[in-house]
């Protein structure tokens, strides 16, 4: 049978299905009758659901993160598609294919990987070479790197999401680095390289996307930070010298300030050429990456996205026709 995904629906669907339970709310109405929120997602996209009149049986049943085959119809509410269920199930998760339900990158990760190693082997500057190497060279460590998502949510929430964000990042500083002669071009690459790292110690990316104990504990700057502390203690292995003190400094400085602001969760702001680079390039791809993704997944009729919590704002989609923006009625020149 054919899998009815979520980018698939349609007012007035009919749904038997399975589907993966990203959040979970309990809810009561005007009458006090408990009702479930849920949001359900496959690799597609994700829908908002409810159950309306939930016993606390069935409440108690499952919880965020597993699979409930589940009946109801797809209806149109406020401009937003939206499910009514009328029966769920919790299923076990050996009975599903878990491809699809965890989204992933659509580009060809092993040619993503291939770019990665070939940007940091072309380094001019032989500790950063060899740091890079080390990084490289350790095989599970990289595994999990071209796996892990950039986010839960919001940037590049996907698997293959970090490897993605980070060559493209890459790419971004090698076009624009000819510009800014005064940038060191390897200290950048290398600071865009490693200011994420930490995500692949921070995120749960297995069944679905979350935080792991010390990803909440300690996030994903301080992890990056140990993370280049045991990497670099290999360094002299290769080169037969010690890292130098100063450049060790200035890694670490392009992590721990790279989300620019105090508020953004940064403890300290960019204080160096490289770092206030790395913070704007970094905030652009997830800028645009959120932009563009709400708008291609938005399922409303109206020419506008629903409110974007991600970006604070609805966005404009324009015209619902096939073409570009040149397929209009030629107008005379003035």
């Amino acid at each position: 049978m054919t899998r009815q995904f979520v980018q698939q629906m349609a007012d007035g669907d009919s749904i038997e299905e399975v589907y993966l339970v990203v959040d979970k709310q309990v809810r009561a109405n005007r009458n006090g009758n408990i009702y479930l929120q849920l949001e359900l997602r496959d690799r597609s996209g994700s829908i908002s659901a409810r159950l309306w009149n939930a016993p606390e049986p069935l409440v108690r049943s499952f919880e965020s993160g597993d699979f409930l085959r589940v009946k109801g119809k797809v209806q149109l509410f406020q401009g937003t598609l939206q499910m009514i269920l009328n029966q769920l199930d919790r299923v076990e998760p050996e009975k599903v294919e878990l491809a699809d339900f965890l989204p992933h990158t659509e580009q060809d990760v092993s040619k993503l990987y291939e770019r990665l190693c070939t940007l940091l082997r072309k380094l001019d500057d032989p500790h950063l070479r060899a740091l890079a190497e080390c990084f490289l060279m350790d095989h599970e460590l990289m595994h999990d790197f071209c796996k892990a998502p950039a986010g839960v949510r919001n940037h590049h929430a996907y698997l293959g999401g970090l490897l993605e964000h980070v060559v493209t990042l890459l790419e971004a500083a090698e076009r624009i680095t000819p510009l800014y002669p005064e940038l060191n071009r390897d200290l950048l690459l290398m600071g865009i390289f490693l200011h994420d790292i930490g995500k692949v110690r921070e995120l749960s990316y297995e069944r679905a996307f979350s935080y792991t104990d010390e990803g909440q504990l300690i996030g994903h700057l301080v992890l990056g930070v140990e993370m280049l502390g045991e990497q670099v203690r290999r360094v002299p292995d290769l080169t037969g010298e010690p890292f130098p003190h100063e450049l060790l400094l200035r890694l670490k400085h392009l992590i721990v300030s790279h989300h620019g602001a105090l508020e953004f969760g940064s403890p300290t702001v960019p204080m160096t050429p490289e770092a206030i680079a790395l913070h704007y390039l970094d905030n652009l791809d997830a800028k645009i990456h959120s932009f563009t993704r709400d708008i291609r997944e938005d399922r409303s009729l109206s020419s506008w996205t629903t409110y974007s919590q991600a970006v604070q704002r609805r966005l404009f989609k324009g015209s619902q026709r096939t073409g570009s923006l040149s397929d209009r009625t030629n107008e005379p020149e003035a």
